[in-house]
């Protein structure tokens, strides 16, 4: 039997040293190393061994097996680094060669209007609030004023998600949110940016738009300081020759109510096709908080008084980059938004 484990220990080393593949390497280790292997063979029939030969031939078997599996392995690595240098040799990458150029966008308008407007009223003293764009009935409608069966509900198509909880209209919501939350009821100065949602299906329209509210409660607060914020904001935002107009109109949460137009950024009040020949421009709607809105919030109206406003952020977007369509502000073209890199 030892000269059969010599013949086989022989035959193997032969047949690695001829080996020209990684294929032919595994068929030489099934054949001296499988289940079916002539060494497996001699390990099944050291039975018929006298018992002093066992130990010999077992240990004989276990020494050439090793050595087979370590010249196999020696083997395998030689192919493997073979086979990565052949690889790279083939996927060669031309260095000298100029680079695919990749198309970039860039920081979207309404982002940078944002981030603008942010940047803005923190330096007037005022913080950046947040809320939940799924919203309660509560927050959206009841605390500013607008209860069950309040025909102003129908100026804004809600989503409702539930009886209690929808899509926020408005982000007027975080105003009551930030009111109730002020539990000392010390004087606020807030905005708010944030997406909102009403059930628009027109051609100038979107389901879906951004807004930025502003808040301030304070004592012997006046419609003068509103509108001294509202200029200063037109000019800062828009343009500094930007002048602005108020007139007169409705919202549940605020008595009295005010839309708020801007000079025409194109014609300069001249007139044009932008501002349908008027010269004016609807950017915002405002006023000072109705009194029932600041009890409701926790807020003595004998003693506090506040002014509110909010404003769509996609058309502020339009007259600052001078956008023609505001349908250009969701298709995600990259080169629309590349443009604003500049």
């Amino acid at each position: 039997m030892k000269e059969e484990i010599a013949k086989i220990e022989s035959e193997a080393k032969e047949a690695l040293e001829k080996v020209d593949s990684t294929q032919a390497l595994n068929d030489i280790k099934i054949k001296y190393l499988g289940k079916k292997s002539e060494l497996s063979n001699l390990l099944k029939e050291m039975g018929k061994l006298p018992k002093e030969e066992r130990p010999v031939i077992g240990s004989l078997v276990n020494e050439v097996r090793k050595k087979i599996e370590e010249a196999i392995l020696e083997k395998e690595k030689f192919f493997a680094k073979k086979d990565l240098e052949e690889k790279l040799e083939k996927e060669r990458i031309d260095i000298t060669l100029p680079s695919t150029k990749i198309k970039r966008g860039s920081k979207h308008p309404v982002n940078r209007v944002i981030e603008e407007i942010e940047d803005l009223f923190v330096s007037m003293g005022y913080t950046v609030e947040t809320g939940p764009e799924l919203e309660t009935d509560k927050f959206c409608f009841e605390l500013l004023n607008l209860p069950q069966g309040h025909p102003a509900r129908d100026m804004q198509d809600s989503f409702y998600i539930t009886d209690e909880y929808l899509l926020r209209t408005q982000t007027s919501a975080v105003q009551a949110r930030t009111m109730l939350a002020n539990e000392e009821k010390s004087p606020i100065r807030m905005i708010c940016p944030g997406k909102t949602y009403r059930r628009e299906d027109d051609a100038t329209h979107s389901h879906q738009f951004t807004q930025a509210e502003g808040l301030v409660i304070d004592k012997n607060i006046s419609l003068a300081d509103l509108k001294g914020t509202l200029e200063i904001f037109a000019k800062k935002i828009i343009g500094e020759n930007t002048k602005i107009r108020f007139r007169p109109s409705y919202f549940p949460f605020t008595e009295p109510s005010y839309e708020v137009d801007i000079s025409c950024f194109k014609c300069g009040g001249k007139g044009c096709n932008i501002c349908k020949q008027t010269g004016w421009i609807e950017v915002l709607g405002s006023g000072m908080v109705h009194p029932n809105v600041l009890r409701m919030c926790g807020y003595d109206p004998d003693k506090y008084s506040g002014f509110a406003f909010g404003l769509g952020l996609e058309r502020i977007a339009m007259f600052k980059y001078g956008i023609p369509d505001m349908r250009y502000l969701y298709a995600n073209d990259v080169r629309f938004l590349s443009q604003f890199e500049r």
